[in-house]
């Protein structure tokens, strides 16, 4: 691994444009864009007020600054530097801007959901979708960017509208059958829809659409349900993960549980491959703390090493009990990911916070866990390879694939902690961000 120089940015706000070419960081109100190969800075935009939401445009050819505080947004063009536009919602605030698929289209939610306006770049045009609903997740588009699914919540019961993203026109409206829906999302093939309802109650619902129900799915009742869903690559299959520490595997035909993922706090199975992270302090004599006496506790002379080793089984997981006095308690699983030939789930449990969980999906079993020093903050799967990178608030970033894992060092100096990172869609190189810090990870070629 190689890596590169440091660049300042505040809020988390680095974002890789879509085509791989650009770099934007947002660094309080001014927006910086690299050239990605380089680094090298190619626009500096000032906006009116400090940057609190970034996101490309499909085609990379404009970038969208959003400041909630100020009811702004402000696009900028890659193509032409002087262009620009304003969008100002006034009065009626702002509480999330996003693009539509065809990068042409701004869709701007209003504080109290009141409405979500959608503006045209090209005609000026405005036009509003009223009674969108406050939720986890509330609006999604199908991948091919023809189709919006907005969950609306009207006279006390959830509703869902599909739109045509090409003229905007509502194609059908009808009820689902939630006490409260959480959120909505499209299959990758755009075919079905997933709804979900509260934590409340354990209810996953697949709509067509043209609107029809095509199944119900409901594990358990009176318990604390749904946590977080997740497609597979592929549409095959769909991901569940509970607050009962399971994830539960869909079929896309009949929509019926194919196994039960459980999370064990013992892990026995022989066939499963346990990597758990060793730190090694270096030794230091008096003579090297004499020599080194000006150094800073950030010097590589103090730095702890990592390496994962095999554990011997059977391993203990080490689990966090959760505050039952506490609303959102830290149990079940949180967060998943497909890889991208849809081979590989991970998955994260809540109450085993360091802790991944890595499974085989041909096979629907458990393959390989990874156990680390300190909680795992972010995982992400390579968009080409099955290659996993992950942080936990350190100075390392570390990988997985089925060739093996590793712990490698970040070699920057002073306190340089990966809070989270992104790939780059070459799979090459990985941005990593530290509180207001990055820098870019460069990777060997290799398709493991």
């Amino acid at each position: 691994m190689n890596f590169s120089e440091v660049f300042k940015h505040s809020n988390q706000l680095c974002r890789i444009s879509p085509n791989g070419k650009y770099l934007a960081t947002c660094v309080q109100y001014r927006l910086v864009i690299r050239d990605f190969d380089t680094l090298q800075i190619l626009q500096l935009y000032t906006c009116l007020d400090q940057i609190q939401f970034v996101e490309w445009s499909s085609d990379s050819s404009f970038i969208l600054c959003a400041m909630f505080k100020r009811g702004l947004v402000q696009v900028w063009s890659m193509e032409q530097p002087d262009w620009h536009c304003k969008i100002d919602e006034g009065s009626a605030g702002l509480v999330a801007a996003r693009w539509s698929p065809d990068g042409r289209h701004i869709l701007n939610t209003t504080e109290f959901h009141l409405r979500i306006t959608v503006w045209s770049l090209c005609t000026k045009s405005v036009s509003y979708i009223k009674y969108p609903k406050a939720c986890h997740q509330g609006i999604d588009f199908t991948k091919d960017g023809r189709y919006l699914a907005l969950a609306e919540r009207r006279d006390c019961k959830d509703y869902i509208s599909i739109f045509v993203c090409s003229d905007w026109q509502l194609l059908r409206h009808f009820e689902t059958e939630t006490q409260d829906l959480t959120g909505i999302e499209w299959s990758p093939n755009g075919c079905v829809l997933a709804v979900w309802d509260t934590c409340l109650e354990y209810k996953v619902l697949f709509y067509s659409l043209d609107g029809r129900l095509l199944s119900i799915f409901s594990a358990y009742e009176w318990c604390l349900g749904v946590k977080s869903i997740m497609w597979s690559p592929s549409s095959q299959f769909l991901a569940v993960g509970s607050y009962d520490e399971k994830v539960r595997m869909l079929n896309h035909i009949t929509w019926k549980q194919i196994t039960e993922l459980d999370h064990p706090s013992t892990i026995s199975n022989p066939k499963i491959v346990f990597y758990r992270e060793v730190e090694r302090r270096p030794v230091i004599s008096n003579d090297d703390l004499s020599a080194h006496h000006s150094l800073t506790t950030g010097s590589s002379l103090f730095s702890t090493q990592s390496k994962y080793e095999v554990s011997s089984l059977p391993a203990q997981v080490p689990v966090i009990k959760p505050d039952p006095d506490r609303p959102n308690p830290k149990i079940g699983i949180s967060a998943m990911a497909f890889s991208s030939n849809s081979r590989y789930l991970v998955t994260k449990n809540d109450n085993m916070p360091n802790n991944v969980w890595i499974w085989d999906v041909q096979k629907l079993k458990l393959f390989v866990v990874l156990e680390h020093v300190a909680a795992v903050r972010c995982f992400q799967w390579d968009p080409c390879h099955p290659r996993l990178a992950l942080c936990t608030g350190n100075n390392k970033v570390y990988m997985w694939s089925p060739s093996g894992c590793a712990c490698v060092q970040v070699p920057i100096a002073g306190h340089f902690q990966v809070l989270s990172l992104s790939w780059h869609t070459s799979g090459q190189s990985l941005i990593l961000l530290s509180k207001d810090q990055l820098c870019v990870c460069y990777l060997e070629n290799k398709d493991s």
